[in-house]
């Protein structure tokens, strides 16, 4: 006999008028999370968070005036709940699809069964992924035609609504078809202070010629415990980029995966991580060269303040066949208090002889040089020392294609430092 929470599951998804497909993926993938273990993460002890405690499948409407008036974004969602679309009707035309992820589930059915943690993440893959498959309760998708090209960065703000309790489990789907370019910018941020799980999960489709960045600034307050999923799929001269501001002030763990499979394909991968108070962190940032000649980059950078702890994997992978293919990673840590605790892991995982492959680690305090230099000109030595961590984090910073993001972004940085600046005086 079926446990209540699963008839409670059953019931929702029909409830909420969910194709009997989509009901029966929920319930296969509920009766996995007991079964599966959560991914792993080297040196970094997160089994018991209660990640996967919170199991009510309910939408609940989050009211509009908690609408950032001041947001350009073109699509925004607090919790379930759609708030704002603005998108150019040309698009619309042209093929374009773009809206909340149960929007086209009733208008598009079959992009959804097609791709849903089907072909980039399967939800059988652990505990989190199938918890997330049982859950799932909002998002959105983005769905290019051949050769589509959109210039403007598409703008999208995910709020997390905890003026109460429910799990947030958004997930985003990403497919791009042969040829075309899109860049997407993402700010996920809270509401509220009820304590909560989020689990988002990001799948990327980049078909061949294809070329997608993706950016994303991330504020979770200190009451959520977040876990991500973040992956592409390249095909042959496809072209993906990722930007990932981590300035959540919960305790976080998640992947960012780029699956190189097509002949030429490219992944570049930039993240930056900042700690603060007690916060624990764990980053997988992995890329796998598959195809021939591919190129997988690897760029992150984390700042550790208070009593935080901060664990950065770099992984790159070249497998058996990949002639010809790069893999290039950068992984460096700043510590800014005695009481943090940092690493950053590379990993280079070769098993093909004509390639590339190259790797490049640090951990320490902020340069005494470059802070010498600045003070020498005047500059005091706690704006000297924002100025070269704000430059550390540079190469992440400047990708981002929104300049208001940017600025949020440099805003965060410089308050979470200031903070920390007095706290030492």
């Amino acid at each position: 006999m079926k446990s209540d929470r699963y008839q409670e599951l059953k019931h929702a998804s029909q409830l909420h008028q969910e194709p009997d497909w989509l009901t029966a993926q929920r319930l296969n993938a509920f009766d996995l999370i007991g079964k599966l273990k959560p991914p792993h993460m080297q040196r970094f002890a997160y089994e018991n968070w209660p990640l996967t405690k919170q199991r009510n499948l309910v939408w609940q409407d989050s009211k509009e005036q908690m609408l950032d008036k001041q947001s350009t974004a073109n699509l925004i969602q607090i919790g379930e709940t759609k708030v704002q679309r603005k998108f150019d009707p040309r698009l619309d035309k042209k093929g374009v699809i773009f809206d909340d992820l149960f929007a086209v589930l009733k208008s598009r059915p079959e992009l959804i069964k097609n791709y849903l943690m089907k072909q980039v993440i399967k939800y059988e893959e652990n505990k989190l992924t199938a918890y997330h498959m049982a859950y799932m309760n909002c998002g959105y998708v983005l769905y290019l035609p051949s050769n589509c090209v959109i210039n403007k960065p598409i703008e999208v703000d995910l709020v997390q609504d905890c003026t109460n309790k429910n799990a947030w489990i958004p997930h985003i789907l990403i497919i791009a078809e042969k040829g075309s370019q899109v860049k997407i910018v993402q700010h996920l941020k809270t509401i509220g202070n009820e304590p909560n799980t989020a689990n988002m999960v990001m799948e990327v489709i980049a078909k061949a010629n294809s070329h997608i960045e993706i950016s994303s600034l991330e504020e979770l307050n200190k009451n959520t415990l977040f876990y991500f999923n973040r992956r592409a799929n390249i095909a042959e001269n496809a072209h993906v980029e990722w930007a990932i501001g981590l300035m959540n002030n919960c305790d976080t763990v998640g992947d960012l995966d780029s699956e190189l499979i097509g002949e030429g394909s490219y992944a570049n991968s930039k993240a930056i991580a900042i700690t603060s108070g007690k916060q624990k962190v764990g980053f997988n940032n992995r890329v796998t060269n598959r195809g021939l000649h591919t190129t997988g980059l690897i760029n992150q950078r984390g700042v550790l303040l208070d009593s935080s702890k901060l664990i950065f994997d770099g992984i790159g992978q070249i497998v058996h066949g990949a002639h010809g293919s790069n893999a290039d990673q950068k992984n460096r840590v700043l510590m800014m208090s005695d009481e943090a605790k940092g690493d950053a892991n590379p990993l280079l995982l070769i098993d093909e002889n004509d390639v590339i492959a190259a790797h490049a680690a640090s951990v320490g305090p902020v340069d005494k040089m470059q802070m010498y230099y600045l003070m020498s000109r005047g500059i005091s030595y706690d704006k000297a020392q924002r100025l070269v961590i704000r430059g550390f984090l540079g190469a992440v910073i400047d990708a981002i294609p929104a300049k208001n993001v940017r600025q949020n972004m440099i805003d965060i940085l410089e308050r979470k430092l200031i903070r920390e600046q007095n706290k030492q005086h």
